[in-house]
């Protein structure tokens, strides 16, 4: 029987909504939208400017990290050290522009910085055959050790001839009002989302996540990506950090403390798959956005911060049971 193109077109529509509704991503949304209404009318200190323009800074710095860890966790990987590498490149940029140096070698220095740990932790990883999470659980101490040694374990608040640049850099609001952080994540989630979507590298990745024996046979360099990834993971984190240091206008070796919990939790709760070959940009963003805005409603709801972490952990679990699930009935 011959099928008409209104049948055709009926039926792609129908595939389409199954794919959104079967999508943890578009869930995840529906929670934050909800919660958002919710709390709009629940308290009438949430939807005030003031506060939506500090929840959307806010959710900057774990939706920047959290890019990088995505293209990890699609290649089968994990990194834990983000944190400690937020506090080192924010450490190594406040200490050389201190030191009176401009702002752009400071700059220069935090991103060498990250690139170097990335590439560290790539090489043992992708070459050496460590597990990701033996090596960044190293690193995590390591890069925070450093920190501390960099600075004498002190506070920085004085950023040399460029410290208002460094202060504007973070803190300003350069294009229509919108803090500056946010611009930069926008921009860095556009990329990173052109990349998983777009070029061979996306490509390579899911290939990777998907069966990394497969890709090594059919001449994906495995290796290489591999240490490219870990090095995107380390420069989202030095870059975070160098937004985050000109926002708070000072550094402490304590800066970035568990961040990384967030991070994995952002990445996971907005649609990546631990077990590798799953994740998008939108997805990090979403789940980076969930959690800004448990911690934001903690305090406007009088509930006590402790309850922060039980949140996250138990959004996070009904993530994955969510994408077992899912998976299970896929299987069936």
């Amino acid at each position: 029987m011959a099928v008409t193109l209104d049948q055709t077109i009926e039926q792609k529509q129908k595939t389409l909504w199954a794919s959104i509704l079967g999508h943890q991503t578009f869930w995840v949304l529906v929670a934050v939208i909800l919660a958002c209404i919710f709390l709009s009318f629940a308290t009438d200190a949430f939807a005030t400017s003031r506060n939506l323009y500090n929840i959307t800074r806010n959710v900057t710095f774990v939706a920047i990290i959290a890019l990088g860890m995505t293209l990890v966790i699609i290649t089968g990987g994990i990194d834990l050290s983000v944190g400690s590498v937020l506090c080192l490149c924010s450490m190594i940029l406040a200490v050389v522009m201190n030191a009176g140096y401009s702002i752009e070698v400071g700059i220069a220095a935090s991103i060498a910085t990250a690139l170097v740990i990335g590439a560290f932790n790539g090489v043992l990883i992708a070459y050496i055959g460590f597990p990701p999470f033996v090596v960044t659980l190293g690193m995590l101490s390591v890069a925070r050790s450093l920190a501390m040694v960099a600075s004498n374990n002190t506070v920085v608040f004085q950023f040399g001839p460029d410290h208002d640049k460094l202060l504007a850099l973070g803190g300003g609001a350069w294009l229509f009002g919108i803090a500056n952080p946010v611009l930069y994540m926008i921009v860095l989630a556009l990329l990173t989302g052109f990349v998983l979507r777009w070029t061979r590298f996306g490509r390579y990745l899911f290939a990777i996540g998907g069966n990394e024996h497969a890709a090594t046979l059919t001449g994906v360099p495995v290796k290489r990506i591999k240490v490219i990834v870990y090095m995107i993971s380390a420069l989202s984190a030095g870059v975070a950090g160098i937004i985050q240091t000109g926002w708070l206008g000072a550094v402490t070796t304590n800066i970035g403390a568990g961040m990384e919990l967030q991070v994995i939790a952002a990445a996971v709760i907005g649609g990546a798959n631990l077990a590798g070959g799953v994740g998008t940009a939108f997805g990090a963003l979403v789940g980076a956005a969930l959690i800004e805005v448990i911690r934001n409603s903690l305090g406007l709801l009088g509930i006590n911060a402790f309850w922060q972490g039980t949140f996250i952990g138990g959004a996070t679990i009904l993530a994955v049971l969510f994408d077992r699930i899912r998976n299970f009935r896929q299987s069936e």
